[in-house]
């Protein structure tokens, strides 16, 4: 059987990468609301994807106010793909 990425079995990070694969990008209030984690966690989790070459952050300025987006790489959709065909394998699928 496949080994399961386990950088992607987190639940919030595969929540995160489950948001992003459907979306162009999404930025960290919207990530924030939709898995209902806190700012930090969050934070460390992003930083985790990207080191990982999973995800991309982009800090920039709406008026004056920050605003990071996040997309996922070719590396990321692979991996998140991958993972997807090991839970189907563990799952006889």
């Amino acid at each position: 059987m496949k080994e399961l990425d386990p950088l992607l079995h987190s639940q919030l990070r595969l929540a995160v990468m489950s948001i992003l694969m459907n979306v162009d990008e999404a930025d960290f209030v919207y990530l924030k609301e939709k898995t209902e984690s806190t700012a930090g966690n969050l934070s460390v989790q992003l930083d985790k994807l990207s080191a990982a070459g999973y995800i991309t952050v982009s800090k920039g300025f709406v008026g004056k106010k920050t605003r990071t987006t996040c997309r996922v790489t070719d590396a990321g959709r692979t991996a998140f793909e991958q993972y997807v065909e090991a839970l189907k394998d563990y799952l006889n699928l």
